[in-house]
Order: structure tokens, then C-alpha cells, then sequence
């Protein structure tokens, strides 16, 4: 059963990645590990072996769904589980994310104090308190 200790927090906005990484370290009484990049995300998954990954959709240089693709190349990354962030919330994106097969997808802006709750949901995980 998957039990969550460490999370790869993947987003291209020094904002997001602020207030996630709090509501997830606070709230969630998880490692957070940071990626300001696909690119990043990569070396950094391959390196630390995260639980989850919570990948932005729209980056420059690598987005979420060609990101999302290359860790699914490697053995080492191939099972961690994903879920999406993305301000698109268009039912065709939606449905396209899910054929590609992430675990979920979470809306931007997302309140962080729910943020570890819906992650758990996603997962179907109960949230453990500490």
C-alpha cells in the first residue's frame, strides 16, 4: 500500500511552489522536494525517488504531459503515481489527462489547507494526522 513520506512538487511559478510547499510540509507532514522544471523534475525523481508528484500541465521548456511521458520511460520513475495541477479545467483537457493515465488532476487556485486532503482522496489514501 502506498504511504506517502516525500513529494516532488513540479511548478513553474515561485508562488505556487511557496504556498504548496507549505500546505503540504504544514498540513501534510510530508518532504517536499521542489522542481521549477520538467527538465528538473526528471533528475530530481530519478535522484530521490519520490511517493507522488504533483506536476504543473503548462511550463516552458518541458510541460506536464511530456514530463508526465518521460517518467513513464524510466523503470525508476515509471510507477510513481502523478497528479496534475493546472488552471485548465476545460472537460476536453480533463479528459485528456486522464487518457494519459495520471492519478489526478487539481485545479489552480487550489486551497492549500484541502491540498494534502485531496491528494490522499486521489490516491485513496486515508490522511494520517500527526
Amino acid at each position: 500500500m502506498l504511504k506517502i513520506d516525500k513529494v516532488l512538487l513540479v511548478d513553474d511559478d515561485d508562488y505556487i511552489r511557496r504556498i504548496a510547499e507549505i500546505a503540504l510540509k504544514k498540513v501534510g507532514k510530508w518532504e517536499v522536494l521542489l522542481a521549477k522544471s520538467g527538465s528538473d523534475a526528471l533528475t530530481v525523481a530519478r535522484e530521490e525517488s519520490p511517493d507522488i508528484i504533483l506536476l504543473d500541465v503548462t511550463m516552458p521548456d518541458l510541460d506536464g504531459p511530456a514530463t508526465f511521458a518521460k517518467l513513464r520511460e524510466c523503470a525508476g520513475t515509471a510507477s510513481i503515481p502523478v497528479i496534475f495541477l493546472t488552471g485548465r479545467v476545460q472537460q476536453d483537457e480533463l479528459a485528456r489527462f486522464n487518457e494519459l493515465g495520471v492519478n489526478g488532476v487539481i485545479n489552480k487556485p487550489f486551497d492549500p489547507m484541502k491540498l494534502p486532503e485531496q491528494i490522499c482522496q486521489m490516491l485513496g489514501l486515508e490522511q494520517r494526522v500527526n
